[in-house]
């Protein structure tokens, strides 16, 4: 049988089984592992505006899209990278169309319905137009969780969904574009900027102090809640703002603070106390570095880090649009991370979401840690010494001051930080503290997002989680990132980026089909009992009543109904006053059928 009866045999196979995918973007690996599942590609048709069509539903372009906003980090197409490797799958890539036959059979399923969808970024397609067997790897209005805005609002809502603080894994973050966290941040007055600098600060300062924290344990206590509101705060605005002023003199300029011998155990004795009720207290530092994050870009773009607030405010009001739309965040630095031959790094986690209801995550056992390309300072603000993104660091030289043990390319494997952690005397740090804390920060970050994402069942979506370690071991979740880059930037993530996709494609195809197959290194970490969600009927529902009188008003029950609201209705009681005589009304209107 000749060339094209074979490809005719397995486009029909194909068509008849549903194997027909469409990717868009530079996924080579994807490609090349669903050819060898017997997959055929239906090639994407790239038209202005247009989306991936049903066959059956016509599209309407006005309606493409949710008009959410993820962070997606898909790496530029341009960027020189290695080629993919894959273990135990090394001639997996040989999957060239050196004659032709995949063009061939592409042309065969040109007008077939693809029942998997690959893209880059979820508004490509609208997700209501695909028929129910059709898969996608992204979910509509992930937004809430894969945006930096979207993980600020929707983790302060985590109370209602589990017994957990936020505070205990994702670094305290502000909108500066909305004025009630802006009020918060910074409070109500600006501190003015003082003509001379003072010699030293005297102990009254360190009194002032203490009397703060001591309020803030007070306010954590809820000591406060019978307290006037009239009542003068430890410092007045005025007072606050000198305060601030003292606290950079001491900090940032090298201003002498005197204190008093009694004052010392009092500082010790509050920081105790703090340390029981205050998650973050051990991350804090004492330079008081914020990092400023425009709130919908990935890869590090306009982040910068700051520790005066004049600065701050005025990155933020250069920007008028992103202030206005509220996308502008302050998040709390880490101040002591924990290092690695001196150096900064952080780490990309990958999870896949394959339900919202149930709500069903994966964890991948293997991860990559990135290091900055110079040794860690609180000195020097510059993002290369404090942000770790490969789209960054990748530009960047390595310092000739780095530890000759760091590897050229910045980037080590999971194994190989685990193997460090055990020659440095932490061999249990990994299994104890790092992994369970990361599963909780992830799971915690979707639960507080089950109700804004539009969790279609056909979907799945593999997400990038970005953590950083204090000195304790303890994760702090930075980020998530939608679409999150499988670029083989290093031999690091040649490995392990194709073996991720690998193993997603063992979860959402295999697994679906039989929950006892390999799903690599992927772990089931969570699902949920499933939620019945009620048909909702298009009943209208209706509550009546009438506003409840003012205190003031209830002495005219003695004397009948209060001339000023005739239109009440009254009602004799079942039988006269008891001590009276008079008779007893109803000073609220019957409840009316709806």
């Amino acid at each position: 049988m000749g060339r094209l009866g074979n490809a005719k045999i397995h486009v029909e196979r194909a068509v008849k089984q549903k194997k027909i995918f469409m990717i868009q973007g530079h996924y080579p690996v994807i490609r090349c592992l669903l050819r060898q599942r017997g997959w055929v590609e239906k090639k994407m048709v790239h038209h202005t505006g247009a989306a991936l069509p049903h066959p059956q539903k016509e599209l309407d372009n006005s309606v493409v899209g949710d008009g959410d906003t993820t962070e997606d980090e898909v790496e530029e197409e341009d960027e020189k990278v290695q080629p993919p490797q894959l273990g135990d799958f090394d001639n997996i890539l040989e999957c060239d169309d050196l004659d032709g036959i995949h063009a061939l059979m592409s042309r065969m399923v040109r007008n077939e319905t693809p029942y998997l969808i690959w893209t880059t970024r979820r508004d490509l397609l609208d997700c209501r137009l695909l028929a129910k067997d059709q898969m996608i790897n992204h979910y509509a209005r992930a937004g809430s969780f894969t945006t930096k805005v979207g993980l600020c609002l929707n983790l302060r809502n985590l109370p209602w969904f589990d017994e957990a603080d936020a505070d205990s894994f994702f670094p305290r973050c502000y909108r500066l574009g909305a004025e009630d966290d802006k009020k918060a941040f910074i409070g109500d007055k600006k501190p003015k900027k003082q003509e001379r600098k003072p010699v030293m600060v005297s102990p009254e300062f360190v009194d002032e102090a203490l009397s703060a924290c001591q309020e803030h344990l007070s306010s954590i206590a809820h000591r406060d809640i019978d307290k006037d509101t009239d009542a003068p705060l430890c410092l007045s605005p005025e007072g606050w703002a000198l305060f601030l002023q003292r606290y950079y003199q001491v900090v940032h300029e090298g201003v002498e603070l005197r204190h008093l011998d009694a004052q010392v155990q009092r500082c010790e004795d509050t920081l105790q106390q703090l340390r029981a009720v205050v998650p973050q207290i051990d991350m804090e530092g004492d330079c008081n570095i914020w990092i400023v994050k425009p709130g919908a870009k990935s890869r590090g773009r306009g982040i910068t880090c700051m520790n005066h607030l004049e600065e701050m405010l005025k990155v933020v009001d250069r920007d008028s649009v992103i202030t206005k739309d509220g996308k502008w965040v302050v998040q709390k630095y880490i101040e002591r991370p924990l290092l690695i031959f001196g150096t900064k790094f952080d780490l990309r986690q990958w999870f896949l979401v394959t339900d919202w209801n149930p709500l069903t995550v994966w964890f991948y056992r293997d991860s990559y840690i990135r290091f900055s390309t110079q040794p860690f300072s609180l000195k020097n603000l510059d993002n290369s010494v404090h942000l770790c993104n490969n789209s960054i660091q990748k530009h960047l030289e390595n310092s000739c001051y780095r530890h000759p043990m760091l590897p050229a390319d910045n980037m080590w494997s999971s194994q190989k930080f685990q193997a460090h952690l055990q020659e440095t005397g932490a061999p249990n740090a990994w299994s104890t503290i790092i992994v369970p804390g990361m599963k909780a920060a992830v799971i915690h970050a979707l639960q507080t997002s089950q109700d804004t994402v539009q969790g279609r069942k056909a979907s799945f979506e593999l997400y990038g989680a970005d953590f950083v370690f204090g000195e304790d071991f303890h994760p702090w979740l930075i980020e998530i990132n939608a679409s999150p880059t499988m670029a083989p930037s290093t031999a690091v993530t040649a490995q392990l980026c194709a073996g991720v996709q690998a193993d997603t494609l063992r979860v959402v195809i295999d697994w679906r089909l039989d929950h006892s197959c390999d799903t690599g290194a992927f772990e089931l970490i969570y699902k949920q009992p499933a939620v019945e969600v009620p048909q909702y009927m298009g009943i209208r529902l209706l509550v009546e009543g009438s506003t409840i009188k003012k205190p003031g008003a209830m002495c005219h029950r003695r004397t009948g109904i209060h001339p000023a609201l005739p239109h009440l209705l009254t009602r004799r009681g079942s039988g006269e006053g008891k001590d009276s005589g008079t008779p007893t009304h109803s000073p609220l209107p019957l409840p009316q059928a709806p």
